[in-house]
């Protein structure tokens, strides 16, 4: 989907990758498995597992339901996970991973960001979504996708910061985000905000942002 017709389709590199991969790890475009799963990582320690376990989790842009199965693998079992994506394809692959907490939704996320609120979760995950969103893309998501939980929402992107041995690093179709804008966007949500971008040489930057609590 495109933004007014001005942004490019940040779905059109996963579909070209269907393509030539079909569904599975090759179509979501990330470098590695084991870099896939240390973003999880991050984003679950940051968000908290007791923010996870026992809660309903919506994993927007869950490519073939990597994050529901690595959930497993460390113990973590939300009450419900709903895993969102744009390629119907992946979606399949999600739901053919059998676990009997999970539903999958073949959805645009640009297209009705605001329906988001519809699945009712205490926490949305977004890892590698915003890739190859503009930043005006991203931040609308972020914005709408805070406002239809409970309680956070943890994502990550590729930041314009990374060490001396990443600058320059091919990053494919995915496009690099400024940082310090990203906090201050995300201060101006919420004040209760999390950072980090030591995980992958400053390559990878990650936000926590959590909804106010009245005491």
């Amino acid at each position: 989907m495109t933004s007014a017709g001005t942004d490019p389709d940040p779905l059109e590199p996963y579909r070209d990758a269907e393509k030539v991969h079909g569904s599975g790890f090759e179509t979501t475009l990330w470098a590695s498995e084991r870099t896939q799963r240390l973003r999880f990582d991050v984003l679950i320690g940051m968000i908290g597992p007791e923010s996870i376990q026992g809660k309903v989790l919506i994993d927007l842009g869950c490519g073939d339901g990597a994050l529901a199965a690595h959930l497993a693998e460390v113990g973590l079992q939300p009450r419900r996970y709903i895993g969102v994506d744009g390629l119907l394809a992946q979606v399949r692959a999600g739901e053919e991973r059998g676990y009997e907490w999970t539903d999958f939704v073949c959805s645009d996320l640009l297209a009705s960001p605001s329906s988001l609120g519809r699945f009712g979760a205490d926490v949305a995950l977004l890892s590698g979504t915003l890739n190859t969103m503009s930043v005006p893309q991203s931040r609308a998501l972020v914005a709408q996708a805070f406002d239809s939980v409970r309680d956070a929402l943890a994502f990550n992107f590729l930041s314009d910061r990374p060490t001396q041995a990443r600058v320059g690093a091919s990053t494919g179709p995915a496009i690099r985000q400024d940082v310090v804008s990203w906090i201050d966007y995300a201060l101006g949500l919420t004040p209760l905000v999390a950072f980090r971008q030591d995980h992958l040489e400053g390559h990878d930057g990650a936000i926590t942002l959590r909804h106010e609590t009245t005491t």
